[in-house]
């Protein structure tokens, strides 16, 4: 799949399911948009992951800038 950003894959992503839910097209043509929407899918979730560990606050530390993970442990 061409490189794409995550707000052009969710706009496609939307215009899938449109045409999904009209339930204007055939058999193999729905096949075919649902294997595209699931492709999008996953980019999208794969651009938020790794927009996710890219996320660091840095917090100054005794004069010392450290970064941090922006999303706190669990646990």
């Amino acid at each position: 799949m061409e490189e794409i950003n995550f707000e052009e894959a969710m706009k496609k992503l939307e215009q899938i399911t449109a045409e999904l839910e009209k339930g204007d097209l055939s058999l193999d043509e729905s096949v075919k948009k649902f294997e595209e929407g699931i492709k999008l899918s996953k980019e999208c979730n794969k651009i938020l992951e790794d927009s996710e560990k890219r996320i660091n606050i840095l917090i100054n530390n005794d004069g010392n800038i450290t970064e941090e993970n922006f999303l706190p442990k669990e646990g």
